[in-house]
């Protein structure tokens, strides 16, 4: 291996993730570690900007396209509608302020598994999990945590889920969203039990240690907050408001359910995006036309959908673009080699090289996006069972991906809770990171014996 090719990798990686912490543009950030990638891999500047940037940004900017922009508006109809903050409200109301945790863990994990997009539901949930953990007198800094590991641990790689990253293995082993069986149930069972007693335990710990509940206040030299969220969060823990006019809980998961049951039934019979593209369709008139009263104002929503899955799209396609240039490094082809031939079974080197590229990339679906054309077919023609594959490829990229530059964890932190890295990212690592690569491997072991 060229030891310059190894050096500009890391090197490139750490921009990355350097500019993405000092708050640069991920698309700024992506296109200048793209060309660190390529000077320093020994690529053709033009070829691989022109080429294999834009080749990466623009196939999978054609490929998602319809799945971010409908996911987009139904988590924005469920939100405009306050469907969102009716699940959020009910759980809140039915789990007390006793199990704050546990509430906030459980309100985005039953939206992200019914289909809301992940930023809708960190600012739908934040406001209540302010509410619940004030009640409670728990630290503040543990919210980011609560609302990324309901979010983006188990619910995306859960079989069954209509998260992208559980569709993107579809198109390549031939599968549907369950894919992946018993074993892949047990694997979300096990990240979502041992992630509550995990972050149970993080936040006791801290509790005992004398830390208390207090909102993260940064004035700008105006003296204003910068976290918009923040500032609705306080108004909300004021508890001056009048109650808020709600759907009902039972009409507002119907949507959620809809979703989630049309995609795993019209799988049988669909390519599975096709099926996503129908539920999530269905889901969207039902959300409207159930709760057209409190839809104000439906064109805007989907206009604002509209350009939410752009932004989305954009920022996946960027890290997309990076890793498509990292692909044509000669020490890429290398790596891909060396995961082949690992010693021990055959899907822990799936395993590993889907994790370390959508580390890499700092993106879930973009890795998967990146590493799947690859590995895929080397793993097919050995003749491993495309569920485990499957599952085993979806597991694998919820571990790495949640590095310090992923897109989600940054919003998060810094814009829905206004808190920063060195307060918040730690319980994070633990679990979106540690755990979830710990049930790769048991993932990967029990598919091998059974």
């Amino acid at each position: 291996m060229s030891l310059v090719g190894i050096i500009g990798l890391i090197a490139s990686l750490a921009l990355l993730i350097y500019l993405t912490l000092k708050g640069i543009n991920i698309i700024i950030a992506a296109i200048l570690s793209s060309i660190l990638l390529a000077v320093t891999g020994g690529l053709n500047l033009q070829n691989a900007m022109m080429g294999s940037y834009m080749d990466g940004f623009t196939d999978y900017f054609a490929s998602w396209f319809l799945v971010f922009l409908l996911g987009a508006i139904f988590g924005k109809v469920m939100q405009e509608t306050k469907s969102a903050e009716s699940i959020a409200q009910w759980i809140k109301n039915t789990l007390g302020a006793k199990r704050a945790v546990f509430a906030v863990v459980a309100a985005a994990a039953i939206m992200t598994y019914g289909g809301v997009s992940l930023f809708v539901v960190g600012f739908a949930v934040y406001p209540i999990a302010v509410s619940l953990f004030r009640a409670a007198n728990l630290p503040h800094r543990f919210i980011p945590g609560a609302l990324v590991f309901g979010s983006i641990s188990f619910t995306m790689t859960a079989p069954g889920s209509p998260e992208i990253q559980n569709i993107i293995p579809t198109k390549f082993f031939d599968t549907d969203p369950t894919a992946g069986g018993l074993i892949g149930v047990i694997c979300a069972l096990v990240i979502m039990i041992v992630g509550a007693i995990w972050i149970g335990k993080m936040v006791k710990k801290a509790v005992d240690n004398g830390e208390e509940f207090s909102l993260p206040y940064k004035p700008s030299s105006s003296g204003e907050n910068e976290s918009a969220a923040a500032l609705t969060a306080q108004k909300e823990d004021e508890d001056q408001q009048p109650k808020k006019n709600i759907p009902n809980i039972i009409v507002s998961v119907i949507p959620l359910i809809f979703v989630i049951a049309l995609l795993n039934i019209l799988s049988q019979f669909l390519n599975p995006t096709a099926a996503l593209l129908v539920a999530l369709t269905i889901g969207i008139t039902l959300a409207c036309t159930m709760m057209i009263r409190f839809l104000k104002a439906f064109w805007e929503s989907l206009a604002s959908g509209a350009h939410d899955a752009l932004v989305a799209l954009a920022n996946t396609c960027a890290v997309v673009g990076f890793g498509s240039v990292a692909a044509q490094v000669p020490i890429f082809d290398n790596l891909v080699q060396g995961l082949v031939n690992i010693p021990g079974p055959p899907l822990l080197g799936l395993a590993i090289g889907v994790t370390l590229i959508c580390g890499i990339t700092g993106s879930a679906s973009g890795g998967l996006g990146i590493a799947l054309p690859v590995l895929a077919p080397i793993y097919m023609a050995q003749g491993l069972d495309t569920g485990a594959m499957h599952r085993v490829s979806a597991l694998a990229s919820g571990g790495m991906d949640s590095l310090p530059h992923n897109g989600y964890v940054v919003t998060t932190i810094r814009v829905i809770c206004g808190e920063t890295h060195k307060r918040a990212y730690k319980p994070i690592f633990f679990l979106s990171v540690v755990l979830p690569l710990a049930v790769v491997f048991l993932a990967v072991f029990l598919y091998s014996i059974f």
